[in-house]
């Protein structure tokens, strides 16, 4: 079994740390896996995204024209992910930038308010622990208890002090996946 994954969005929203954090997932359960980075030249604010690959075989090719799975964090990257994604896959959108809604039958498309929910739990820079809890409620490449692991394990140490608010968002997010959302 082989998934890919696209996450995208603004420089800045943890984008490559997103992909970075699956990847290490991957790795720490014995997967196989490609983490490809792509970014503008301004790195906050500019475009980025990361091609993600986990899979129980040697992968193949480290890039994907049409994933599995988009995360997109901001409008242009719903513009251009959401008609790529394979028949059968899922779209997550961070509907606290995005309005735009798809038109798409043949995918699962998950509305996540990923800003609100991490500015609930103090910075807005956590919105991407909101998006890949949802994430994995809809594709359990992980539990979230795996997931929340490598986020210790992976975590920069300047960044521990945020170590406990970064797992909430996390689980909130899932929550909002599965459908039931708790109040932060």
């Amino acid at each position: 079994m082989e998934t890919s994954i696209i996450i995208a969005g603004f420089g800045g929203q943890g984008v490559l740390f997103a992909g970075q954090l699956l990847t290490y997932a991957g790795m720490d359960q014995g997967k196989h896996v490609t983490w490809i980075p792509s970014y503008g030249p301004e790195m906050r604010g500019g475009t980025a995204n990361c091609t993600v690959i986990i899979g129980d075989d040697e992968i193949g090719a480290p890039t994907v024209a049409h994933p599995d799975v988009a995360v997109v964090l901001n409008l242009p990257s719903f513009e251009k992910y959401e008609p790529l994604v394979k028949p059968g896959g899922v779209l997550i959108v961070n509907s606290s930038l995005i309005a735009a809604q798809s038109h798409r039958t043949n995918i699962d498309v998950i509305a996540v308010p990923a800003n609100k929910i991490a500015e609930d739990y103090g910075s807005v820079k956590m919105a991407n622990m909101a998006a890949l809890g949802a994430l994995l409620s809809k594709r359990p490449l992980f539990t979230l208890d795996e997931l929340l692991q490598t986020l210790h394990d992976h975590l920069p140490e300047r960044k521990h002090n945020l170590l406990e608010a970064n797992k909430l968002v996390l689980q909130h997010g899932y929550e909002v996946g599965m459908g039931t959302p708790a109040s932060a």
